[in-house]
């Protein structure tokens, strides 16, 4: 008697069971557990969310692949990343560590609400990118120090040190230098609006907003880059310049007639 194989039923099988399989599962590595860097300080208290598991963060925290760190009203974190890229993240935030890949400078966040700012490593790889996307849109650079806030559907790009690329969903972009910021309005398809100088308050407020020291005046203003002190410091010297000379020309003293100074009669 002719028995049947069992090996067609079995081939069968096997490749009924793999058309059920999502095709994203079998062309992408599984990103979960992959080292992105690691807290180093929260206050008071910050959340991390790993899958389907929360927990406390702390400093020496590790940060995975696909983690996404929230704080509450005044809690703040700074994640230091693998490649020496520093985030600091403020109050009322959800931010996303999509990917951080140090060897290739590949990194990717979202910033769902709330601010952020990086601090990034300027990138030497030809494929390598700094992104952070936002609802609205996303801010690619290449090492520089900026900041990003997502709220009321609106973010607010301001770049403190080097050029940022801010981009909306429909790929329409502008160049914003330091010293400058831009908005991006969700389902705008204008772009991005014309890059503008951020006024000092504005500088010291996203400054202040993000960083996690404390204490009243500069002291709030931590880890600013060279370019960032020097933009702060033009726009607080201005109203010191501007008002004197504004003053002077106001004033009612007769302009000397023989192009001596005045009170000097003979030069």
């Amino acid at each position: 008697m002719n028995r049947k194989s069992p090996y067609p039923a079995a081939l069968v099988c096997l490749l009924t069971c793999a058309l059920t399989i999502p095709f994203d599962a079998l062309a992408l590595p599984d990103a979960t557990g992959q080292r992105a860097g690691e807290v180093s300080r929260v206050i008071p208290a910050v959340s991390l969310t790993r899958g389907a598991k929360s927990m406390n963060a702390s400093a020496k925290t590790p940060v995975d692949w696909q983690d996404v760190l929230s704080t509450q009203a005044n809690g703040r974190a700074r994640v230091s990343l693998d490649d020496g890229s520093v985030l600091n993240v403020g109050s009322d935030s959800s931010v996303k560590v999509v990917k951080h890949d140090a060897g290739a400078q590949q990194t990717d966040l979202e910033v769902t609400v709330g601010k952020i700012r990086s601090q990034a490593q300027k990138i030497s790889q030809a494929n390598g990118k700094f992104e952070v996307h936002t609802p609205s849109g996303v801010a690619g650079v290449v090492g520089t120090d900026f900041y990003v806030a997502y709220e009321n559907n609106v973010m607010t790009v301001i770049v403190f040190d080097g050029v940022v690329t801010v981009c909306n969903l429909a790929g329409v972009c502008v160049a914003v230098k330091a010293g400058q910021l831009t908005t991006v309005r969700n389902s705008d398809s204008n772009g991005p609006a014309a890059p503008s100088q951020a006024n000092l308050s504005t500088l010291t407020e996203a400054v202040a907003s993000t960083t996690l020291e404390t204490g009243p005046g500069i002291g709030q203003i931590h880890h600013i880059s060279k370019g960032a002190a020097i933009t702060i410091g033009i726009l607080a010297v201005i109203p010191i310049v501007v008002v004197p000379i504004v003053t002077t020309r106001g004033s009612s003293t007769p302009a000397p007639t023989n192009g001596c100074p005045i009170g000097v009669k003979a030069c």
